[in-house]
């Protein structure tokens, strides 16, 4: 059975898990380094959700803006 697709909260929440335990730095360097890994896979991940929102966000305003600009015309 193929693994559930985390939310955006969800891998949010791991990465600061991650960022609170490199902080605190009571982590064995081989761990710190894998934890550091993956938090930055979590971050690219983030970072990709929030850029493809962003995009449907504006392609969302300029269509609207679009519709309002063809009323006025009218």
């Amino acid at each position: 059975m193929p693994a559930k697709k985390k939310t955006f909260e969800e891998n949010l929440s791991e990465l600061e898990t991650i960022v609170t335990q490199l902080e605190q730095g009571d982590i064995a360097l081989e761990d710190a380094l894998k934890a550091f890994q993956e938090g930055m896979t979590l971050s690219k991940k983030l970072q990709k959700t929030l850029n493809d929102a962003e995009k449907t966000l504006v392609k969302i305003v300029q269509e609207d803006q679009s519709e309002v600009e063809q009323d006025e015309n009218e």
